[in-house]
């Protein structure tokens, strides 16, 4: 991954945060509180776990930029514990629109963050688990992709009849 990429991701964010801002915004109580997906998360709780998805991240990319690789940083995300974070910050019951603004700063700080990363340092890797590492490049190379899932299945969510 090339510096370029790095600030192509961080332009895809803002566009990203650009398009889903308004609709999000715009959204009824029915439908963000509401609905659920798969998982049994309502989009309320959808959008809560991008916010630490986000925020978990840029912690890590900070991390992997200074400490010793491999980097041995929590996986708030393994055995379940996604979930957990979810419950324990009660996305269900925050503001809605203080939610989204949170949503909306954490990932175009994230944005900022990968678009200043060291080139030299994207080879860092962080043990994820066990048996897994990841390189900072893979890191911030699967952040888009997780966001745009998520945005479609709370795009499902708003559709559902």
């Amino acid at each position: 991954m090339q510096v370029i990429d790095l600030l192509s991701m961080n332009e895809a964010l803002i566009a990203l945060v650009g398009e889903w801002e308004a609709v999000l915004r715009s959204l009824p109580e029915a439908v963000m509180a509401d609905r659920r997906n798969s998982q049994h998360r309502s989009i309320k709780e959808i959008v809560g776990h991008m916010v630490d998805s986000a925020t978990n991240n840029t912690h890590r990319i900070v991390h992997l930029q200074y400490q010793q690789s491999p980097l041995v940083f929590p996986n708030y995300a393994t055995n379940g514990n996604n979930d957990r974070w979810i419950a324990l910050q009660h996305y269900q019951q925050e503001d809605w629109q203080s939610l989204v603004s949170l949503w909306k700063f954490s990932v175009l700080h994230i944005g900022h963050v990968i678009s200043r990363v060291d080139a030299g340092k994207l080879e860092n890797q962080w043990i994820a688990g066990p048996d897994k590492r990841i390189s900072l490049g893979a890191m911030i190379h699967d952040f888009l992709p997780h966001l745009q899932l998520h945005l479609a299945e709370i795009e499902d969510l708003i559709n559902r009849k």
